[in-house]
């Protein structure tokens, strides 16, 4: 009997009350659900650690790359005695970790000291498998370098040549090694 009251006393509340109730059990059943698929799947600390290293990496590239702006096209040096423009220490260690292209004319100037190293590039079609730029911190100096094999023409050799980077071309959007220094 108090069951049917129960219901009779539903049945005759106004409409807007009885909508109203509905939203409030809508809104409870969505919210529980969510707090259910946040612990089954939620991945909160190791998302969040994930966002800030995201969010350090792209402050990082926006700074590196104001810095290039405001660089002078053409030649940058890390030496005195020539014309072009010469990188303070701070600037160079900048440079380098913003930079990521090898051309291929550093490519060649370095590949010039190593015989083995040109003989396989141009065996394989002037193949590149990997190019770095990376600052050294104990040096404090920048090396860059690049592998080439002769995987792809049946040769089972794969040499990598590095040296550090002496110079960089400036282009105003990014920065490219100039040339290598490797003997």
């Amino acid at each position: 009997m108090s069951k049917e009251s129960n219901l009779d006393k539903i049945k005759n509340l106004p409409e807007f009350t009885k909508q109203f109730g509905g939203l409030v059990i809508i809104i409870l059943i969505v919210i529980s659900s969510f707090f259910v698929l946040n612990i089954m799947f939620g991945g909160g600390d190791e998302l969040v650690r994930k966002m800030k290293l995201e969010e350090e990496r792209i402050a990082q590239e926006k700074k590196l790359s104001e810095l290039i702006s405001k660089l002078p096209s053409g030649i940058l040096v890390t030496f005195d005695g020539t014309d072009h423009f010469k990188l303070s220490d701070e600037v160079y260690e900048q440079v380098c970790k913003a930079t990521k292209l090898i051309p291929q004319r550093a490519i060649m100037g370095a590949n010039f000291l190593n015989f083995r190293a040109h003989e396989i590039y141009t065996i394989n079609g002037n193949k590149i498998d990997e190019t770095f730029v990376k600052w050294d911190d104990t040096k404090n100096k920048c090396f860059a370098g690049f592998t080439v094999s002769g995987n792809n023409v049946g040769v089972n050799e794969s040499i990598t040549v590095s040296g550090e980077a002496l110079s960089f071309l400036s282009t105003g959007i990014d920065t490219r090694v100039y040339f290598i220094k490797n003997f």
